[in-house]
């Protein structure tokens, strides 16, 4: 006598049913088939090749920067630091 022992199952059954009825059991098992159905042939229709008449489009060269100082100046901050003073706690 396990935890799922068939009498178990039975009884699961039975008050799945009672809460859910089968109308709404029916409807349930067929939407996951047809979600199944779907997935499936999502994935069947990845694996095709494709139409081989279709000629691939020749890849462009990338287009490579020139090189000039311009081109990337650096990032400064020409300013002078100033000391922060600490804010007053009220608290203490």
């Amino acid at each position: 006598m396990g935890i799922f022992d068939w009498k178990h199952w039975i009884v699961i059954l039975v008050v799945v049913v009672l809460v859910f009825g089968t109308k709404k059991l029916k409807n349930l098992g067929t939407d996951v088939g047809e979600s199944i159905k779907g997935f499936r042939k999502a994935m069947n229709d990845d694996e095709k090749p494709a139409d081989p008449t279709v000629t691939p489009a020749q890849p462009v060269p990338p287009v490579q920067p020139q090189a000039t100082a311009q081109a990337n100046p650096p990032h400064t901050i020409d300013v002078q630091a100033q000391k922060v003073e600490e804010p007053i706690r009220k608290d203490v």
